[in-house]
């Protein structure tokens, strides 16, 4: 067997399986457009985004770079991982996912998702897997490595998921939490990316062949992997910033026109209960209760 044709027999899994989770989601896409429940066209196209960045992470140049230097092992990771999770878990909507969440043990979901289970658990995740033992572990057998790739995303997504407002999290956990737990998530990241620069140490010696082939010294390699951490960490960290906060002033503008709605309608509603329809996406279906003069504790409160 060709070199190619091995390569071409390596791409097809991940290809087929983005290929059908792509077709099951556009599928309840249209069957909740059809209930008057539509997923918002920004978060199909996160879905397409973070689904073709799998792809390109797992089955392009990359993949095969990332076996013989560390710093392109790291972009692999930080695709899947990072950016990848992100796209993902933006896509995500409480009516989507809701099909999933009846089956166990995926309704677990809602307990791991909580801000201060899944960010220990990705920092955990996330050291464990970087510790030499581990690391090149995942390099020697492909089975290691597959699992080291799939907790990387999965939680990673549960990681991003409280601030994207698919699942109800608890009600402390408000725009100044969130920007908080986006700078815990950076710091994290950041510490991690400095040791690799600054330790003077190489971590991992099964790069060494790669590495020679390439002209490329251990330590440099080892310091362009950390940086690059950095510098995605520090774009991304300005991207979610400056989300937030505009996501924090349109919910806000939403909000009170729900409030003022409710007025018009002489239906009582309380700001507690508008902020958690606008944050669970739900404000559209709670504007028309409002418009049939429905009473407060008809209108949703939950995503799911």
């Amino acid at each position: 067997m060709s070199t190619a044709d091995l390569h071409l027999g390596e791409a097809i899994p991940p290809i087929a399986s983005m290929a059908c989770w792509a077709w099951l989601y556009r599928r309840r896409c249209r069957t909740l457009a059809k209930r008057g429940r539509p997923v918002p066209a920004w978060r199909q196209a996160c879905f397409f985004a973070g689904a073709v960045l799998i792809v390109v992470a797992l089955v392009s140049p990359v993949d095969r770079l990332a076996e013989k230097l560390l710093y392109v092992h790291m972009i692999q990771h930080l695709l899947l991982g990072d950016i990848a999770a992100l796209l993902i878990a933006l896509s995500l909507t409480g009516p989507l996912i809701q099909p999933i969440l009846r089956i166990r043990p995926f309704h677990l979901i809602h307990t791991l998702s909580n801000p201060l289970i899944a960010f220990p658990l990705w920092a955990i995740d996330l050291y464990v897997w970087h510790l030499p033992f581990f690391y090149e572990a995942a390099l020697r057998s492909d089975a290691v490595h597959a699992l080291q790739h799939f907790m990387f995303f999965a939680l990673g997504v549960n990681m991003w998921l409280p601030l994207v407002g698919a699942l109800p999290v608890p009600e402390w956990f408000g725009n100044g939490a969130r920007l908080g737990y986006v700078t815990a998530v950076r710091f994290t990241g950041a510490l991690l990316g400095n040791v690799f620069i600054f330790s003077g140490t190489v971590f991992y010696t099964r790069y060494a062949a790669g590495e020679a082939q390439y002209g490329i010294r251990p330590l440099a390699d080892q310091t362009v992997a950390g940086s690059i951490m950095m510098i995605e960490g520090m774009i991304l960290t300005v991207c979610l910033f400056g989300w937030l906060f505009v996501r924090a002033a349109e919910a806000g503008e939403r909000r009170q026109e729900l409030l003022e709605l409710a007025a018009a309608h002489h239906v009582e509603l309380s700001e507690q209960r508008a902020a958690r329809a606008v944050a669970a996406g739900r404000d559209d279906e709670l504007r028309r209760r409002l418009l049939a003069g429905e009473p407060e504790d008809a209108a949703p409160a939950r995503s799911t």
